[in-house]
């Protein structure tokens, strides 16, 4: 048994903002994939696989029915023969590894599921996300249900408010295209659940809730609009700003080590770094005008281009 791959997305702008009600602009990264699977001889790692899965079933078992159904026989006989995640999405890294463990399995076992191939309606989309909402919430505390929406459809996906979602297109690529978007691997394993305590925390902050209001949605908002446009010049202006209202605000979600040339993209404009998902490991997501001035000038790091401009 294998079943349908399910891919890793990057959430290109919007992390702790859609929280709050920004816009957010989500896309597949089909670099990183993984299945369901059965094997006969199952690795250390398959079977790690196979008891976080079961302890992921017992979950499921409680939640509201009148959400969402499984078929429950045939899931438990799965997983009690072995059924395990096998997947190339590193965990830890926000680029979605629970997101497509909860895809996979609502696109096998889920009765009366929402379908790819339907018509998707904003009121399809928004059922989709309070589901996968409630599934993921097992892996994360508090999961808004985006990533598993977006690798169970494989799409990018436009969130304008928490209640108003949709499928959208994305400007193609250029190939030939010296701006990119990009990927820089930390090193280090971020937790998802300890750095949305710290944010809720500060949440309790006037001052940071101003902050996140008035610079941060601000300035996010408009990325997303000037990406969807195509307007890279308003695009970059926008992400320097949003670029350093995280700097200022939101330095324990970023790697120290990282700290330094963070700052030094905005002073250089060589390039400019934002969070990739919650932070506090993982990936940092960068971009630039000019990607071979910003691999010289990262050149002790390991980069990865996701999108090119």
């Amino acid at each position: 048994m294998k079943g349908p791959l399910f891919y890793s997305k990057i959430l290109l702008f919007g992390e702790y903002g859609i929280i709050k009600d920004s816009k957010g602009l989500s896309i597949p990264y089909n670099f990183y994939k993984g299945a369901l699977k059965l094997d006969e001889n199952p690795s250390e790692e398959a079977k790690q696989s196979n008891d976080n899965l079961k302890r992921f079933v017992e979950y499921l078992k409680g939640l509201d029915s009148g959400l969402v159904a499984f078929d429950f026989d045939k899931l438990q006989a799965d997983v009690d023969s072995g059924m395990y995640f096998d997947s190339s999405i590193p965990q830890g890294y926000g680029v979605g590894s629970s997101g497509a463990l909860v895809a996979a399995i609502y696109d096998k076992y889920a009765s009366d599921k929402i379908t790819v191939l339907e018509n998707l309606t904003r009121e399809k989309l928004l059922k989709l996300k309070s589901i996968f909402s409630a599934m993921e919430s097992f892996f994360h505390g508090k999961s808004s249900g985006l990533d598993p929406l977006n690798s169970y459809l494989s799409l990018p996906i436009l969130i304008n408010s928490q209640d108003n979602i949709e499928a959208t297109g994305i400007p193609s690529q250029k190939s030939e295209g010296k701006g990119a978007v990009f990927l820089l691997d930390s090193g280090i394993v971020g937790e998802t659940a300890p750095m949305v305590r710290i944010f809720m925390e500060n949440m309790k902050n006037e001052g940071f809730r101003s902050m996140l209001k008035e610079q941060f949605i601000k300035h996010t908002d408009a990325c997303v609009d000037d990406f969807l446009k195509g307007d890279i010049k308003s695009l970059f202006k926008n992400t320097k700003q949003l670029s350093k209202v995280v700097f200022n605000n939101f330095k324990p979600m970023i790697p120290k080590q990282f700290h330094a040339l963070w700052k030094k993209g905005i002073e250089t404009n060589d390039y400019y770094l934002k969070l990739c998902g919650s932070g506090g490991g993982g990936y940092i997501l960068g971009f630039t005008e000019n990607i071979d001035r910003a691999k010289e000038a990262l050149k002790d790091q390991k980069l990865e281009v996701v999108y090119n401009f």
